[in-house]
């Protein structure tokens, strides 16, 4: 075999083995995911003015906890401005929107102020455990980032409802008709 041949088995062979690895490191996550009916792992992080916020400050209220990988991107900054145009409509729900990523409180503070966002981001920098302890935590050649997964947490503290794949273009709207026909 000439070497070109072997390079592209070799090559062939390790994605082939990369690729099982994935799928292996997915199942495995999926099943550390809270799932619907579970009550939701609290937590405590700071927000983006560095104040401390809790899961359960928010007891009594439905909380859409979206998990995104980076502020000021175009796909979070769409999702983030659509949560910010129905931002009425949410409150009038009984519910506050709380969006997290591992971006430090800082760089929240400067998406916050660049594209004017009211609710809360929070800030899972350094550890991650809260990105882990939802499930949610995703690896790229050593850039860690949360993925676009939405948890809808009922007003006692149990996960109602959880997205994942989500097309930040019309995910605010689902997430509406989810609270507008458990309120109805």
């Amino acid at each position: 075999m000439n070497d070109f041949v072997m390079t592209v088995i070799v090559v062939i062979l390790a994605a082939a083995v990369l690729g099982a690895f994935a799928l292996r490191g997915k199942a495995e996550r999926a099943s550390l995911m809270p799932k619907a009916g579970q009550t939701a792992p609290e937590f405590t992080l700071p927000n983006q003015s560095g104040e401390p916020i809790s899961l359960s400050s928010y007891r009594g209220q439905w909380v859409v906890l979206y998990f995104y990988p980076k502020d000021m991107t175009s796909g979070c900054t769409i999702e983030a401005h659509n949560f910010q145009r129905d931002l009425e409509q949410y409150k009038a729900l009984n519910a506050v929107i709380v969006g997290v990523s591992v971006d430090t409180v800082k760089d929240h503070a400067k998406f916050c102020t660049k594209d004017s966002l009211e609710f809360t981001l929070l800030s899972d920098h350094g550890e991650m455990k809260v990105s882990k302890d939802y499930g949610v935590l995703a690896n790229l050649m050593g850039w860690k980032f949360d993925k676009r997964i939405t948890f809808l947490i009922d007003p006692v503290g149990k996960i109602a409802k959880v997205w994942t794949g989500v097309n930040p273009m019309n995910h605010s709207r689902q997430v509406l008709a989810e609270l507008e026909a458990r309120e109805a």
